[in-house]
């Protein structure tokens, strides 16, 4: 049963990976805006940003642009899902001998891979506008591994936004709040220079741990108790969305 399931994953995952390489113009725009945001806050802005402390403002920022690059990107999982219910594949499959989780395992793999090398291009545009670290390769593995979890995270969520939109603009709008979220965080700029309620909620949103733990890991730093939090909500927000994905998908082809 395991392996009829990791097959049929592997061959819808390819079906849909084909399509991305069709259309390499996805991961491109997808990183075109994170960049743009590079350049505009490190060459225009941040000379007149004060982070606290002696790093440059390139090394200061890139976690959070790390994570509204995947914000950004997991937008067209819910996008191409919204176009698959459309177009009749879901129930074209339901009457194939295929597993029913392995569909939307297939997307989200899709995504995972996608917004990888989307991560890939913005770190190396980042070392050429002068991003510097002595992280170790345990420490690269972690900010790895944190990027991984957020994408999970968030393209579950982006099932649950394909599979319950009624139009193309619906299913990818639900992006929009989480590509804005990193702005009222501490990926910019550090949370005690923000008016009380607004500080009061960047300190205690998911972005703020998430972005800290990363930063700490590019400074070769310790990340404190930032990592256990952060862990807390990437797991719970991966564990609702996979399984709030999962009750609509039943719902709709049971």
């Amino acid at each position: 049963m395991t392996a009829h399931v990791l097959g049929d994953t592997r061959v819808l995952t390819g079906r849909s990976l084909t399509h991305i390489l069709r259309s390499p113009d996805t991961i491109i725009t997808t990183a075109v805006t994170p960049i743009a945001l590079m350049l505009l806050f490190v060459y225009v802005l941040g000379g007149a940003i004060s982070t606290g402390s002696d790093e440059s403002y390139i090394n200061y920022m890139l976690p959070g642009i790390l994570l509204i690059t995947i914000a950004s990107g997991v937008a067209y999982t819910s996008y191409r899902l919204f176009l698959d219910l459309q177009g009749g594949i879901f129930e074209r499959f339901q009457s194939m001998p295929i597993a029913r989780s392995s569909v939307l395992w297939a997307h989200v793999l899709t995504s995972l891979v996608a917004n990888l090398v989307s991560v890939a291009i913005v770190v190396g545009v980042a070392l050429l506008m002068g991003f510097r670290t002595g992280a170790s390769v345990g420490a690269w593995l972690g900010v790895a591994g944190m990027l991984v979890l957020f994408t999970l995270a968030l393209t579950w969520l982006a099932v649950v936004a394909g599979l319950s939109a009624k139009t193309v603009d619906g299913a990818s709008a639900f992006s929009y709040p989480l590509i804005f979220l990193p702005f009222i965080s501490s990926a910019f700029v550090p949370t005690e220079t923000m008016p009380g309620p607004v500080a009061w909620f960047a300190e205690n949103q998911p972005v703020t741990s998430i972005v800290d733990t990363m930063r700490a890991l590019f400074a070769g730093e310790p990340v404190g108790g930032d990592i256990w939090v952060a862990l807390a909500w990437l797991v719970g927000i991966l564990v609702v969305a996979y399984v709030w994905s999962v009750a609509i998908y039943r719902r709709k082809f049971s």
